[in-house]
């Protein structure tokens, strides 16, 4: 018991460091792979019938995209891109609720995806030298 109370505050240790120093765009990829690992836990605990986990997993995902991701959203700089998200983001809480309340994983699934989508995109947002770098490779091993 003790071990394990150890390695989580090891590890929230480790995840306050790095947000610490984190870019904006960074600290957004850090919400969705957030978002995205309580997924994973409560599809876990969902396959293990551990009800109350999942449903403390999925209330974990549902909080990181609507007290973090969309809690950000600039609806004046943002404009149309903002609104958009804002109704996905509202999207994937209905579609998590419905999987917790189905014991759904289809559902997880999707909203999985959709956050990994958009991880992704933010990634290369927030470090666009490198998806460039990646795009001209190909080109520099042909050339």
């Amino acid at each position: 018991m003790f071990a394990r109370k150890a390695v989580n505050a090891y590890a929230q240790v480790g995840v306050e460091t790095g947000a610490m120093s984190a870019s904006p765009h960074q600290l957004i990829v850090m919400l969705y792979d957030g978002a995205r690992a309580a997924i994973a836990r409560a599809k876990f605990h969902m396959a293990a019938g551990d009800i109350p986990a999942k449903g403390k997993a999925i209330s974990m995902s549902m909080s990181i995209i609507d007290n973090g991701l969309r809690a950000v959203l600039d609806h004046t700089a943002g404009g149309e891109i903002s609104a958009d998200l804002e109704r996905l983001y509202d999207f994937m809480s209905r579609q998590l609720m419905l999987a917790n309340l189905n014991n759904d994983v289809a559902l997880l699934d999707q909203v999985d995806t959709l956050l990994q989508d958009l991880s992704s995109a933010w990634a290369q947002i927030a470090n666009p030298a490198s998806s460039e770098a990646a795009a001209l490779q190909p080109m520099a091993a042909n050339g």
